[in-house]
């Protein structure tokens, strides 16, 4: 970029009066979704049903690979189909709700003016540079994500990194890929992620976190191909300002242009809780195993908190927390919506059919396109267990004896796992985490994944290479 462009979009207020919309025809997710559930209960009257054993190891429930049986067929309805709905709102109540609480909090914070005066004093900060942002933030989400496993926290980030992207002249897009691409390019190389490749290495009875050379080699390669895709879509929207979308900020952006936005003493009393508040999340997380329970309960008490010391009544603390909730209200009911497609494969027995043709088939490759094969299954099971460590509980016990069988060493299996169990997660709808970031940002499903899907090939295009080497030089240590 050209100095006199960078001066342009840093130095001056973005003027958002001549930022349009480009139009994009965009499928509502929740008609997506429900194609997708009236497909899968189609399938169930097509696909013979069968079941695995469940045994339970370290308080795991795995399958017993050597137990599988078809039974009777169990047919999905088509009264069903509506029920499957409920049922998968239920499934998915935890996720459903920790995203309203904090979109709660958020909106708390929001009503205190603190958050548009953190924005515009970084936007001025980083006055011709704001193009680091980019490397420097998905670094820091790339080592969240391959070190500590994180997810379901991404969906916190996102509420601040969007608009300070937006301020910077940026777009919605932009923000949530920093966050979303970073973490999720950790999440899969991991380093050190306890989540998957930890229980997979567990039941594959490998060393923990044995192969770790690999892994970073793969963590380095991701993370410098995802910071090069976010980086060159981020000079595009800063040359045709026009091209921008700003998602849930449309409304607001009349404030994000008043650089006037001064940051008073109560802004930073605010702001430090709220820093305090992600101090204790990451204690918790780390020392105490804190789930989603635990975080949305420490956001709601910091977000009453901020709202008290930001000098909101209690009315308009509650007022401030509707209107968060309500900013991400779609987000959280396509969460339940995706979750009914995991109720109709498992009411009608599918899940383990799958594995099982997916298993057998492998033993008819060639040894060489083993290890892609096996990929190229927990790609398409993620679709249906989303959860790392509720994959690997899974497919491992079936992919680690069966790579001793087709010449694949265990470890490389466990490559395979992880490759197939995170790449997908930046585009499969079944994700409770990448819906509810999407409802946040504010950017429509269909619209994120024609952006995304380019650089999903990409990823599927390193992964392949990868394990063509892990087969190569039998990757280890067996």
């Amino acid at each position: 970029m050209s100095t006199q462009s960078s001066k342009e979009y840093s130095n001056q207020p973005v003027d958002f009066k001549q930022t349009k919309e480009p139009k994009i025809k965009n499928i509502n997710a929740f008609v997506l979704i429900f194609f997708v559930i009236v497909t899968a209960a189609i399938l169930t009257y097509i696909v013979p049903a069968g079941e695995y054993e469940r045994v339970e190891v370290d308080g795991r429930s795995i399958v017993n690979p050597d137990s599988f049986q078809f039974t009777d067929p169990s047919p999905v309805g088509f009264f069903k189909i509506f029920t499957s709905v409920h049922t998968g709102m239920i499934n998915g109540a935890g996720i459903i709700f920790f995203v309203l609480i904090v979109g709660g909090a958020f909106g708390i914070l929001k009503a205190t003016g603190a958050m548009d005066a953190l924005i515009m004093t970084i936007s001025r900060k980083l006055a011709n540079k704001e193009m680091l942002l980019i490397p420097v933030l998905m670094l820091f989400f790339a080592a969240g994500g391959t070190l500590m496993g994180m997810s379901e926290e991404t969906i916190i980030y996102v509420a601040i990194i969007t608009p300070l992207a937006i301020a910077l002249g940026f777009d919605a897009i932009v923000g949530f890929a920093i966050v979303s691409l970073g973490a999720n390019i950790g999440f899969m190389s991991a380093v050190l992620n306890p989540f998957n490749v930890g229980v997979a290495q567990s039941i594959a009875e490998l060393p923990t976190f044995s192969g770790i050379g690999m892994r970073l080699a793969l963590l380095t390669t991701f993370y410098i191909a995802g910071v090069i895709y976010v980086y060159r879509y981020a000079r595009k929207i800063k040359a045709n300002p026009q091209l921008r979308y700003l998602g849930n900020f449309q409304k607001k952006k009349e404030h994000l242009q008043q650089a006037e936005i001064k940051m008073e003493t109560r802004h930073k009393w605010v702001l430090s809780v709220f820093l305090l508040n992600f101090i204790v999340l990451i204690i918790g997380v780390l020392k105490y195993d804190w789930y989603i329970t635990e975080i949305a309960g420490l956001f709601l008490l910091s977000g009453i908190m901020i709202g008290l010391i930001g000098k909101l009544s209690a009315s308009n603390i509650a007022d401030g927390f509707m209107d968060g909730a309500k900013e991400v209200i779609g987000g959280a009911l396509i969460i339940g919506f995706a979750q009914a497609i995991l109720v109709v494969f498992q009411d009608g027995k599918l899940m383990d059919s799958l594995l099982y043709y997916a298993s057998s088939l492998l033993t008819q490759l060639s040894p060489a396109f083993n290890a892609v094969g096996m990929f190229f299954v927990q790609l398409f099971l993620n679709f249906l267990v989303p959860s790392g460590s509720g994959q690997a509980a899974l497919t491992m016990p079936i992919m680690a004896p069966l790579s001793d069988l087709v010449g694949v060493t265990r470890q490389t299996a466990v490559l395979a796992f992880q490759l197939g169990d995170g790449i997908t997660n930046s585009i499969f709808p079944t994700a409770g985490v990448l819906i509810a970031g999407l409802a946040i940002a504010g950017i429509p499903y269909t619209r994120w994944v024609k952006w995304v899907l380019p650089f999903i090939l990409i990823e599927v295009a390193i992964g392949v290479v990868f394990l063509i080497i892990a087969q190569a030089i039998q990757y280890g240590p067996f």
